[in-house]
């Protein structure tokens, strides 16, 4: 059974659009190589970090929703430090509550703009 996961990358900030678009699809391909799959992806633009990370001062900050079996979860942040331009990765399980209200909040924002 697949469960829904709500995904927060960080990609390293020299990534112009057409690269930021090709380690997306990256990621996108290697969740569905593990029977995953992308349900939607949110670009919240670079952003400052608080202290210097690997002497790196800030990243491209990307939420991405997606629905994989849990046991599938650890394999993919394997995957995701050897085969994409991941810089770092969180994920936090979603339930189907939470999910309806990001739904909500993803319209009221299309709304207000």
């Amino acid at each position: 059974m697949k469960t829904r996961y709500e995904g927060l990358f960080i990609f390293p900030e020299m990534l112009d659009d057409e690269q930021l678009d090709q380690a997306l699809e990256s990621v996108k391909t290697e969740l569905e190589k593990l029977g995953g799959e992308m349900e939607s992806s949110t670009r919240l633009g670079k952003r400052s970090f608080a202290r210097p990370l690997k002497k790196k001062k800030a990243g491209i900050y990307v939420v991405v929703m997606f629905l994989l079996a849990g046991d599938q979860i650890d394999a993919f942040k394997r995957r995701l430090k050897l085969a994409t331009n991941v810089f770092r990765s969180q994920f936090v399980q979603k339930d189907e509550a939470d999910a309806a209200q990001v739904q909500q909040d993803e319209a009221e924002v299309t709304q207000e703009a």
